[in-house]
């Protein structure tokens, strides 16, 4: 078995100890040949740490690394460049706080290099650090920073930290711009662009090329990587699971292909890709279980988004993150829980959407479970017994579970009904969350878009058209009003010559017994 090298971001460790390598210096050496500074967006678990460590080992001259590579007999060898390195997910902010940390890291990068520092201040440290290192080596400076917005991205449940860390960061940053003649070259990763709250107000040279179609490969797997450098398991997994190869591979886009930062070309996220191979072909959620940050989740719950298909966006706020702002979409297209579906390059706007079956299925339980109020009682349960109940057709079964997932919504939530977007809300994001899951578990059509009956479910031979209505103390609607509506708008008549039994349900919930009050099942000939 190959060695696989799940969380390994070090690239000589990578190269010394045999594992799988995607060879990605096609890329770097596009990204080197124009001396400038560089930033570079992509979620987490996507190999930015990897492609930092690629290049510091590129400058340093670590030849014998790159035997083989794309890039091994077109780099000048002769020539090598000093580089100072800051990696913030290794710091302990939290412990020392963002300043010390940075003090700490510039004052280990000096001691590498053998240089002393007298200057005080991380700005002026940083400047005095670049500038003896030109001087020592006669050779200009490259600057690695990654993650370069944790200390921002690591507190954003505790503003005012938040803030303080920004104002480090900005005089930080600064400091290259005007550094400018000692520097060869810079490159900054992140999750999250902060256009908007001035991190790089002094830093406007910056070349940010998260979306450059050129560069939209740098990071994650494509097709074709993943068909030349795992032919050998994917021969294996086909005839293990005995299913053709081309079924397997279907399979496996499905789950963990689609991310896309244009809109054109696709990649695998390589967390999941190589977790996928370590575990024998077992489809699980791997990238997704890594960490799923709290904030993310009561911002879209503040914001009582839920539905985030084809959602359209324009340029500017695809790529700001405003942290006393929060918008949930930017929030989940630079987190990776978004992706680029496509672009429209007429009037410049982006159309987002779930990357791949890990990712949707895996929020939408999140997202489930955070609009009951749950934190410990898992809904995937509930969502299979539903699922049982309408393969058996048995339709009280099934309304008693829909009954547990809306049983959760608080007392005073209830209380606020009659305000804009209260229990009305809820009760179709619930409505919503959970048939859209169900469709992960039955594997068939389900929708819930405006104009359509709330909820189609087809199992091996049943066909369910569901409606529900919504009962306060001013409306007083009935099962068999929703009824009605599945007839009159012809909501099964597509299904008539499908061979399944085919059933209009109409459902009645009421906010006063904040349960289902009445319901109707009528078999449709």
């Amino acid at each position: 078995m190959r060695k696989y090298p799940i969380g390994i971001q070090n690239f000589q460790k990578l190269r010394e100890g045999s594992f799988v390598y995607v060879d990605k210096t096609k890329y770097v050496y596009e990204l080197t040949q124009q001396a400038g500074y560089y930033f570079l967006s992509r979620p987490r678990r996507f190999g930015k740490s990897l492609l930092i460590s690629t290049l510091q080992a590129l400058y340093e001259g670590k030849k014998e690394l790159f035997t083989g590579l794309f890039i091994a007999d077109k780099w000048d060898w002769s020539q090598r460049n000093p580089t100072i390195m800051i990696y913030f997910n290794q710091m302990s902010l939290r412990d020392l706080g963002l300043k010390a940390s940075l003090l700490t890291t510039l004052k280990h990068e000096a001691e590498r290099h053998q240089i002393t520092l007298q200057e005080e201040g991380v700005g002026f440290m940083f400047q005095e650090l670049i500038q003896k290192l030109h001087a020592k080596t006669g050779r200009k400076v490259v600057v690695l920073i990654d993650e370069y917005d944790k200390p921002i991205v690591d507190f954003l449940e505790e503003l005012e930290i938040a803030e303080a860390n920004r104002n480090i960061l900005k005089s930080f940053y600064g400091i290259l711009k005007p550094a400018d003649e000692h520097l060869e070259f810079v490159l900054l990763t992140g999750v999250s662009k902060f256009a908007k709250v001035s991190v790089f107000s002094d830093l406007n040279n910056l070349n940010d090329v998260s979306l450059d179609q050129k560069f939209s490969a740098i990071a994650g797997i494509t097709q074709t990587e993943l068909e030349v450098n795992f032919a050998e398991e994917l021969l294996d997994l086909s005839s293990i699971k005995d299913v053709s190869p081309s079924e397997l591979m279907a399979k496996i886009k499905f789950w963990y292909n689609g991310y896309s930062w244009r809109g054109m070309e696709k990649v695998y996220n390589p967390f999941s890709l190589l977790n996928f191979f370590s575990k024998n072909g077992d489809f699980q959620n791997y990238w997704f279980s890594t960490g799923t940050p709290t904030w993310l989740v009561q911002e879209v719950l503040k914001n009582r988004d839920f539905d985030f298909t084809n959602l359209e966006i324009d340029e500017s706020s695809l790529e700001s993150f405003d942290f006393r702002n929060l918008y949930p979409p930017t929030l989940l297209f630079q987190t990776g829980y978004l992706t680029i579906k496509s672009y429209n390059e007429t009037d410049r706007i982006f159309t987002l959407d779930y990357p791949n079956e890990e990712v949707r299925s895996s929020l939408y339980q999140y997202l489930l479970q955070a609009f009951r109020f749950k934190q410990s009682d898992a809904s995937v349960p509930h969502i299979l017994r539903l699922r049982a109940a309408l393969r058996e057709n048995d339709m009280a079964a099934a309304i008693k579970t829909i009954n547990i997932v809306f049983s959760t919504i608080p007392y005073d939530l209830w209380q606020r009904e009659n305000e804009p977007g209260g229990v009305p809300h809820f009760y179709h994001a619930l409505i919503h969350l959970t048939f859209t899951l169900l469709g992960v578990y039955v594997q068939s059509e389900v929708h819930t878009a405006r104009g359509r009956c709330d909820a189609v479910v087809q199992t091996d031979k049943y066909i369910y058209a569901f409606e529900f209505k919504l009962s306060d103390e001013r409306t007083h609607k009935t099962a068999q009003e929703a009824l009605d509506q599945i007839f009159a708008k012809g909501y099964l008549t597509p299904y008539a010559q499908s061979g399944k039994q085919c059933y209009a349900v109409g459902v009645n919930f009421s906010t006063q017994l904040k349960a289902v009050e009445n319901w109707l099942a009528v078999e449709v000939e």
